[in-house]
């Protein structure tokens, strides 16, 4: 197949679904399975997350900028809980509490790359998403609005919220997906948990992204390999900017049940072709 379409395909694929809570990492892990594609490997794939990590600095760049200038500070100064320094303490340690579970979880996820294992995940943690939306649905249900995260009582949910984003790990779970779920099972509204979500993937993608990058490089790419690798990126950063902006407009509306179907759908259609073959 001609590697400029695998290209194309690949990060339009990442963009939608990284920031779509189906799971970006199983959609790419099981495009050759079902294209009859040779697997283009993780490092691949962490590299086209670049595209969606420049989405995300781009589409939320005044949110990138104050945390960046405020996180130290906001560790430094610990007693101040003015909202700027509130919400970059909660971004650290959030990106700290996911970095130290990935850390320990790592030398397990070999196994979950399977394609049982993703149709397992997908399910499971779909219905999980569903439960979430549904709790946070019941009539009464006290929210947490706009802003939560930058008020010091946030500190707990963050930190739940970034080990939560460590089970993104296994292809299958879905970061958006998780880090939503845990989120709106807190009671945090959910335009504001989709923000807080889509900063949270930043650190982890381009950390991922740069310890692999090497490694690809190394492999001999070439002039036309760079060019493929970077018409990848370039797509899922179109895609994934233009999805992040629908998204955030439908999100404090949309039933999220339709993308637990989805998931359902997906993972019966993998348990039906694997038992095929």
């Amino acid at each position: 197949m001609n590697p400029i379409f695998i290209a194309v395909i690949y990060g339009l694929v990442q963009g939608l679904s990284e920031f779509l809570p189906i799971s970006s990492s199983a959609h790419l892990a099981l495009m050759p399975f079902f294209l009859e594609l040779r697997d283009p490997g993780v490092a691949f794939d962490l590299c086209l997350h670049i595209g969606t990590a420049l989405a995300v600095l781009i589409y939320f760049r005044q949110s990138v900028l104050a945390i960046g200038r405020q996180a130290v500070p906001s560790l430094v100064r610990w007693s101040d809980e003015s909202a700027g320094l509130c919400r970059a303490r909660h971004f650290v340690l959030a990106t700290l509490a996911s970095v130290l579970l990935i850390l320990a979880l790592r030398p397990f996820t070999a196994p979950f790359r399977g394609p049982w294992m993703i149709a397992g995940q997908q399910l499971v943690f779909g219905l999980l998403l569903w439960a979430a939306d549904l709790w946070q649905r019941r009539p009464g249900k006290a929210l947490h609005g706009f802003g939560h995260f930058s008020t010091a009582r946030a500190l707990p949910d963050a930190v739940i919220i970034g080990l939560a984003q460590a089970l993104a790990i296994f292809p299958g779970v879905s970061r958006s997906g998780i880090t939503l779920t845990a989120a709106l099972f807190r009671g945090i509204e959910r335009r504001e948990a989709a923000a807080f979500s889509f900063l949270l993937s930043l650190p982890i993608i381009i950390a991922g992204a740069l310890v692999e990058l090497p490694a690809l490089l190394r492999s001999g790419l070439g002039e036309d390999g760079l060019f493929i690798l970077g018409l990848g990126v370039a797509v899922s950063f179109v895609s994934g900017i233009l999805t992040i902006h629908f998204f955030m407009r439908l999100i404090g509306r949309i039933n999220l049940g339709w993308f637990t179907l989805y998931r359902v759908g997906l993972a019966g259609l993998l348990v039906f072709l694997l038992l095929r073959s």
